[in-house]
């Protein structure tokens, strides 16, 4: 997904003093530009962990109206992709709310443990040109005694709920070029997984870079789905899956540095997360 963010244009005259007298040149105050932004964003205060919480809020546009007209379709490339990332990178809640006629957005999340929460609101409004979609930020504060866990070193295996996820060989991965990984996914019993759509895609591959939090996101949809792609300056991936229990997932991240990727997917009912520790060059 791409990182830009919509914004109007400020339009600024600079204007110098008039030549003679002993008064010193005086300039114009130049305002911010006006952008898309948050509002009205709930919880205000501290949530307790555990306990499910409404997480609501509307997008604003650039004019104070409501932004009420997002993508729709089958690709997940679409709506509003509401994700919430612990500091440390330990924990992550991933969701698409429902919008409303007035352009509210409002979700039930639980978060599993305290600390400090950066939300990422990624937004796919029905607008023309080539932005397909922009980010907003905002924070959630769970409740308790924050100790953030040191982020471990990359493993090529991790196991959820039973469920293996495995990645082939070891990663070489530079900033802004695609890259692609093959995961495969095996059931408790050692058969392969077989993935269902789930927000759009058979799997989510997030990642938020250490310490910064910047983030990106890309899909991994069925050969030949349509609004898969992600792109990011003049580079574009695209992950795909034909076959039970493999998924070749795209890498393409903006800087260099330590990356924890958040790998999700459906599988049986179950929506399964497995989190992988990424050096890019």
């Amino acid at each position: 997904m791409t990182r830009y963010r919509l914004a109007s244009a400020a339009l600024a005259v600079l204007a110098l003093s008039a030549c003679g007298g002993s008064s010193s040149p005086s300039f114009p105050t130049i305002q911010a530009a006006r952008t898309y932004r948050l509002a009205s964003f709930q919880p205000a205060g501290p949530v307790q962990p555990g306990r499910p919480v409404t997480v609501s809020f509307t997008i604003r546009q650039p004019d104070g109206a409501p932004l009420t007209s997002y993508r729709r379709g089958s690709g997940p490339h679409t709506g509003v992709h509401v994700i919430v990332v612990r500091r440390d990178l330990a924990a992550i809640v991933h969701e698409h709310p429902p919008i409303g006629p007035d352009g509210r957005l409002s979700v039930r999340m639980t978060f599993p443990a305290p600390g400090p929460y950066r939300v990422v609101v990624d937004a796919y409004p029905r607008t023309s040109g080539p932005q397909r979609n922009f980010q907003l930020f905002g924070k959630i504060d769970v409740a308790g005694a924050y100790s953030p866990q040191k982020l471990p070193p990359y493993r090529g295996t991790d196991a959820v709920a039973g469920y293996r996820f495995r990645v082939a060989g070891t990663p070489r991965l530079k900033a802004i070029q695609a890259a692609l990984l093959t995961v495969r996914v095996t059931r408790p019993d050692g058969t392969p997984a077989r993935f269902t759509p789930w927000f759009g895609a058979l799997a989510h591959a997030i990642f938020f870079r250490a310490g910064s939090l910047d983030y990106f996101h890309t899909h991994v949809c069925a050969p030949g789905a349509s609004g898969c792609a992600s792109a990011l300056g003049g580079a574009s991936v695209v992950g795909s899956s034909a076959t039970p229990g493999k998924l070749t997932v795209g890498v393409l991240v903006p800087v260099p540095g330590t990356w924890r990727l958040f790998l999700q997917c459906r599988v049986d009912g179950h929506v399964l997360t497995a989190p992988f520790t990424l050096r890019v060059s």
